[in-house]
């Protein structure tokens, strides 16, 4: 029976992982990469998922396939292609270009605690998911979403928000996401049962 772990994250066979830190209860699928990221306690994604400068809040929910903040190839030059940064590859006596590798990993992208990203969804760089925010299946988020917004499509727009404006606030207030791992084994049959606004009204956001 598996157990994820407060010490070591779960690494499933293939795993590449560069820079990478790992929270508590963390967990990446089989084939995964991760570069220069942060996996936020209890987050996870699914199997052949491709991280790369991204920040990721706890109680991530990251589906298979999806591609979180993917590099973009320097659109302003006169050449897309890789060869002039990554030159080591191509010629004995040029060096990568270190300052172009610094801007790319310096544009991060960031995912909210208790995100969900849909199967095969793809989030750009610098995009910040907000909290509790969903991405439908295979969407392309080019742009910022709010709290609690389920946005679809490709590029992503908004659908619909998950709960009322004023359930959102008081979620947000109650920031369950920061409570002990004791304080959420107590309310765990509260998590299964009740709706947003009666767990709410129980412990009192």
């Amino acid at each position: 029976m598996m157990k994820l772990s407060a010490h070591e994250p779960m690494l499933h066979p293939g795993v590449a992982q560069t820079r990478t830190r790992f929270g508590r209860y963390t967990e990446a699928g089989q084939d995964s990469t991760l570069l220069d990221s942060e996996l936020g306690d209890y987050s996870y994604c699914g199997r052949l998922c491709d991280i790369a400068n991204t920040t990721v809040g706890k109680f991530s929910n990251i589906a298979a396939m999806c591609r979180i903040g993917p590099t973009d190839h320097p659109v302003e030059h006169a050449a897309l292609h890789h060869f002039h940064y990554r030159s080591s590859y191509y010629w004995q006596d040029a060096e990568d270009d270190a300052a172009f590798f610094a801007a790319r990993a310096a544009r991060r992208t960031v995912l909210g605690h208790d995100t969900w990203l849909g199967h095969g969804v793809i989030v750009k760089p610098e995009v910040v998911m907000g909290i509790g925010s969903i991405a439908a299946s295979g969407a392309v988020v080019t742009k910022d979403v709010s709290p609690f917004m389920i946005v679809a499509g490709c590029p992503a727009k908004p659908v619909r928000l998950r709960f009322p404006e004023k359930i959102g606030e008081r979620l947000l207030a109650l920031a369950w996401w920061d409570w002990t791992h004791e304080r959420l084994r107590e309310a765990l049959p509260d998590f299964r049962r009740l709706k947003a606004e009666a767990f709410l009204e129980k412990y009192g956001g």
